[in-house]
Formats: structure tokens, sequence, C-alpha cells
């Protein structure tokens, strides 16, 4: 039978913050900076929706966290900056 091996030599929450940001991520990320509570927009610069694939692998990095729901927009994911994000969207 197979042993399987885990390796523990980085916490979760390192491993996991590990990426650096695409520019279309940067991009986001960055104008929640201005936003009061580090909210994050659900429409770029040319009204177009946000991807939602974008939105999601910045949850999944830790750059981003949901905020709250939109009951009017159930499929909308409101989000705002974690401090990770901060420290992501300020990295050259």
């Amino acid at each position: 039978m197979p042993t399987l091996v885990v390796d523990n030599s980085k916490p979760a929450d390192e491993a996991k913050l590990a990426g650096r940001p695409s520019a279309a991520q940067r991009s986001w990320l960055t104008r929640g900076l201005t936003q009061a509570g580090g909210k994050l927009p659900l429409f770029d610069e040319r009204g177009q929706r946000v991807s939602p694939r974008t939105i999601q692998s910045c949850i999944d990095q830790g750059w981003a966290e949901p905020w709250f729901a939109n009951p009017l927009k159930p499929d909308w994911l409101v989000c705002k900056l974690t401090e990770a994000g901060r420290a992501a969207s300020r990295e050259d």
C-alpha cells in the first residue's frame, strides 16, 4: 500500500500567499486602496464587470475576502482587500 507523504515545510498561509498578482489582479486590487474599507469594485474602468475568475483567484490567494452578500444580485461577489492584498498590490 502506498504511503502518503505530506510536506509541512511551509505553513498553509505562507504557501497560499507565495504567488504574485497578475496584471489584471493587481489592477483590481489597486483600485481598492483608495476606497472606504478597502472595497473592491464590481466593474473595471471601462464599465465592464470584473471577471469572476479574477475575483475568485484573489480570494484563493488571500488578497481579497468576501464582504457581504448582494441580495439584488446574489451572483455578484462584493469583496474587500485584506492586508495581504494591500501588500500584494504595492509590490513591484
